[in-house]
């Protein structure tokens, strides 16, 4: 059975796959067993959905329905092809400006990066399939709807789209206290996607060895790091101000 944004149900959520709903994340039981549910298994893993294994009454608490061991969230968004959005942005004879983010963890943060994005003329938003937060309720509310005017899209590995931007003459620019250069150092005025990492590790060590550039932000106090939504608003602007 389906709601809003809900699927539940062995079967249905098998057959919402089928079909290509877009699914942002599927949680099963732990310890189910059964053909139904093996099929279903290896459908996550052929689309590459992301999933997790919980205890039944997190299921309860997700529905009061007959969940028979399984609930999907229902992504409010359709994502965009990478591919496709790389093209039409050159394409328009915009100077492009993605943002990537290397498996952002929290729905709030995640809106209020979208929400900056929109404001500042970003082109588009890549995440991953795997490990990063949902776009859910919260997302959209924090994001001010800007959720539904952003393309957003998902890729296997972030490193994938950091290969595609770069061949496409993109410049990946990290946002990383691993670095003597400010953001007030370093151009934005070019075609660039700027990397932001997770709130607890940053980006991964083995993504920023790949990226083209390094910066970060000046701090004076005696936190050794901002909110990844602050730090984010504060790129962009950056970019913004170089552009203008």
């Amino acid at each position: 059975m389906e709601n809003n944004t809900q699927i539940f149900g062995l079967r249905a959520v098998i057959e919402a796959i089928h079909a290509e709903k877009t699914i942002d994340k599927v949680f099963l039981q732990k310890g189910l067993k059964g053909e139904l549910f093996l099929e279903l298994e290896a459908l996550l893993r052929r689309y590459s959905i992301n999933s997790s294994y919980v205890p039944v009454e997190k299921l309860n608490r997700l529905t009061k329905n007959n969940h028979q061991g399984v609930v999907a969230q229902i992504s409010p968004i359709a994502f965009h092809d990478l591919d496709a959005l790389v093209e039409q942005t050159i394409a328009s004879g915009a100077t492009p400006l993605f943002l990537l983010l290397d498996q952002l963890s929290d729905v709030r943060n995640f809106g209020a990066i979208i929400r900056t994005a929109e404001c500042t003329g970003v082109n588009g938003i890549i995440i991953q399939k795997k490990g990063g937060a949902p776009i859910n309720g919260d997302t959209i509310k924090t994001s001010a709807g800007a959720v539904f005017k952003v393309p957003i899209c998902k890729v296997d590995h972030i490193k994938d789209a950091m290969f595609h931007m770069q061949a496409s003459g993109i410049k990946v620019i990290a946002a990383t206290e691993k670095t003597e250069n400010t953001l007030y150092d370093v151009s934005f005025k070019g075609p660039c996607a700027i990397i932001l990492g997770s709130e607890g590790r940053g980006i991964n060590p083995s993504v920023l060895k790949l990226v083209d550039d390094k910066a970060k932000l000046p701090l004076l106090g005696e936190i050794e790091s901002l909110n990844v939504s602050v730090a984010c608003g504060a790129f962009l602007y950056e970019a913004l101000r170089q552009r203008l």
